[in-house]
């Protein structure tokens, strides 16, 4: 009875699952043609991947066609096996007996220290009609491939996600409601076991955040690290997987900046040979889902120190946005648009991982028909006009998208630097001029500042919606925004603002009074005020947002008690400040006290914050021999209770010289303060300006 039990049970889970079994189409007609006998197909098959991509269970099904067609099979899992060469052949010993028979061996990662012998020694033994399928977590020795002769009957087979079709196949194939399909396919990224954790989190209820978007319980993310990841062997390989698990692609460079006290180059020796990990032109990356469920585990297992690494990160990535050559300045752009959207939530906002590849390019001359056309198409001949007119004043600005392999054009978006209008721009982009007087309603650009416009974001796929062209619309904005130079303010125009309104508010904009521009087309514009939060601050705010992990209110300009000066009210304050040094309360009033600067300065006491700004423009004419002379002119005048005929004469000067001598030191100083301003940061080391 337990033995005819036995056989029953062994029936029905054979049965499931060929039932629950779904996808590996190339796979099994390779399997097929070669269990045929067909020529030119492989003697020994080796699939390789992460743990949960589903080795184990094609195995099985290669063994099921496999018995269909009258072989006999023998399996072999180092799990239950020895290892070691003779407990090895003890378990294969019916192969040696039968002429046609399939042997599948599963875990060979544990046979790692064997592989060689199971190479030259094992295998060149077994009768020539054997078939062979070995499968584990890593990819084979490079000896096999190395062998002339082995290529002949050797194929390697990566395994890797299931594509989208699949995987909604086996989320149907577990009774998931369809309604969370897409959040559940997002979520495991065609991983096999990370689809079957969600679909029964799915299926067993509590499968919506407080926030209601979809999430994996605790216990699904728990079993997928255990199962793929495993146990780190110290703690600062746990924290190099972390960091792998925060951005896209992690290099020797990152981790020497996040980890200062490891071993940067032995952690990320490790990492590249993970069998969940890839590499790419960029460094190495887990696999979506494992990367996610790593992030969702330090997130959850250690707030504070996750908060910590987030920022070290992010204030790298700002850096090499700022200072790195474009080529690499853009990756880093994409990079921080990766981490500060690891909220859940956010990820209605980006593309999807089936559309495939999309690149930036550099406008070409001869692209510029093409762009014309295309928005004549999709936005109307108005906006095909206006595309016209930018592309003739700042051609530039232009960036397209392209779809990888094919180079097919699949859109563009330019980034405008507008200092000003004139009756032309007026005519040819009223939405860029209303862009230009709503900014200017609020607190006008000064004199040498200029608005940015993320403008003409055109895509005839996915227009003005999610997809991997709009990730590479933000990775732009990003970019220009981080490296830009007397940017007053900058705007995002959109033809669909509510949609997007909750993503631009967590980036720190907001819609002015007026919500829309050009309303009759529909448009909405959302800005920042870059000399009321910059960047430090700006990127601090998102921070805050992220980590805090709920979605973002809609908000109006940002409250500030700052003032952006004018230059003229720069200069003048800068005198007004020189000349009550000496009055205890002559600082008191001065407009620099609302200025950004002082306010970065401050610790509690403005009033002291502006001497320390003054000083260090002051002091900066003493540190440089061709203005030296100024700091003693400039020291003298107004740092004693001297007067001016005293000081010329202190300093054997004549009178005429000498006011010649205070007033290009004012300069200097004024100078030196309005850069500061408008830079947003003070560089004392940099060489005074070259006037006279």
């Amino acid at each position: 009875m337990a033995k005819e039990g036995s056989a029953v049970l062994a029936d029905r889970l054979a049965s499931a699952r060929l039932q629950y079994f779904v996808g590996r189409q190339e796979e099994l007609a390779l399997f097929r043609r070669a269990l045929a006998g067909e020529p030119g197909t492989p003697t020994v098959i080796v699939l390789h991947g992460p743990g949960g991509m589903g080795k184990s269970a094609l195995l099985q099904r290669f063994g099921a066609e496999a018995r269909e067609a009258g072989r006999p099979v023998v399996g072999v899992s180092a799990r239950t096996v020895g290892l070691s060469p003779s407990a090895f052949e003890e378990a294969t010993a019916e192969v040696f007996a039968q002429d046609n028979a399939v042997l599948l061996v599963d875990d060979f990662e544990r046979y790692r220290d064997m592989e060689e012998w199971v190479r030259d020694r094992f295998l060149p033994r077994l009768p020539s009609g054997a078939l062979v399928v070995v499968a584990g977590r890593l990819a084979p020795d490079p000896l096999w491939k190395a062998d002339l002769a082995w290529s002949e009957v050797l194929q390697v087979v990566p395994l890797g996600e299931l594509g989208p079709a699949d995987s909604a196949a086996l989320l149907r194939s577990r009774g998931v409601d369809p309604s969370l399909h897409s959040a559940l396919l997002r979520f495991a990224a065609g991983h096999p076991l990370a689809l079957r954790l969600a679909a029964e989190t799915a299926t067993h209820g509590n499968s919506l955040t407080e926030e209601v978007f979809w999430a994996p319980l605790r216990t699904a993310v728990d079993r997928l690290l255990t199962h793929v990841v495993g146990i780190p062997p110290s703690s600062a390989h746990r924290r190099a997987l972390e960091v792998c698990g925060h951005v896209v692609d992690t290099t020797e460079e990152l981790l020497r900046v996040v980890l200062p006290d490891e071993d940067a180059g032995e952690l990320f020796a490790w990492l590249r040979q993970l069998s969940f990990m890839k590499s790419g032109p960029f460094g190495v990356c887990p696999y979506d889902v494992v990367r996610d469920a790593l992030d969702s585990d330090f997130r959850w297992r250690d707030p504070e120190r996750y908060k910590a690494m987030h920022r070290t990160v992010r204030r790298h990535l700002v850096e090499r946005v700022r200072d790195a050559s474009e080529k690499e300045a853009l990756r880093a752009a994409r990079e921080f648009n990766h981490i500060v959207s690891r909220a859940q939530w956010l990820r209605e906002f980006q593309g999807e991982r089936e559309e495939g590849t999309v690149h930036e390019e550099p406008m070409r001359p001869e692209d510029a028909p093409a762009l014309i056309e295309l928005t004549r198409r999709v936005e109307g001949e108005d906006n095909a006009r206006a595309v016209a007119y930018w592309l003739r004043r700042q051609p530039e600005a232009f960036h397209v998208h392209r779809r990888g392999g094919t180079g097919r054009l699949l859109g563009f978006m330019a980034w405008l630097r507008i200092d000003g209008l004139d009756d032309e721009t007026r005519a040819a982009d009223p939405v860029t001029a209303e862009a230009w007087e709503l900014v200017s309603a609020m607190t006008p650009p000064r004199q040498g500042e200029h608005l940015g416009v993320a403008r003409f974001m055109v895509h005839e796929e996915n227009h003005h919606r999610p997809s991997r062209s709009w990730d590479l619309v933000r990775m732009r904005i990003v970019f220009e925004l981080l490296r830009a130079k007397h940017c007053a303010w900058s705007c995002f125009v959109s033809a669909e603002p509510k949609f997007w309104a909750p993503l631009m508010t967590y980036m720190g904009m907001f819609q002015p009074p007026r919500q829309a521009v050009h309303a009759d087309h529909g448009y909405g514009l959302f800005c920042h005020d870059w000399r009321a939060a910059r960047v430090d601050e700006w990127a601090e705010g998102i921070d805050a947002r992220l980590l805090s992990g709920a979605p973002t209110a809609a908000a109006g300009k940002p409250k500030s008690r700052l003032t952006s000066l004018s230059r003229e009210e720069s200069d003048a304050a800068v005198r007004e400040a020189l000349r009550g040094w000496l009055d205890p309360g002559g600082l008191a009033d001065n407009p620099l006290l609302r200025s950004r600067l002082v306010e970065e300065l401050s610790e509690g006491d403005p009033v002291t914050a502006l001497r320390e700004l003054v000083g260090k423009a002051v002091q900066r004419l003493n540190a440089h021999p061709r203005t030296r002379h100024l700091h003693e002119v400039l020291t003298l005048t107004y740092h004693s209770t001297s007067t001016q005929d005293a000081v010329a004469r202190r300093l054997n000067l004549a009178f005429s010289t000498y006011r010649r001598h205070l007033a290009r030191a004012l300069d200097e100083v004024r100078e030196t303060v309005w850069d500061w301003e408008v830079h947003g940061r003070i560089r004392a080391e940099q060489e005074p300006s070259q006037g006279s």
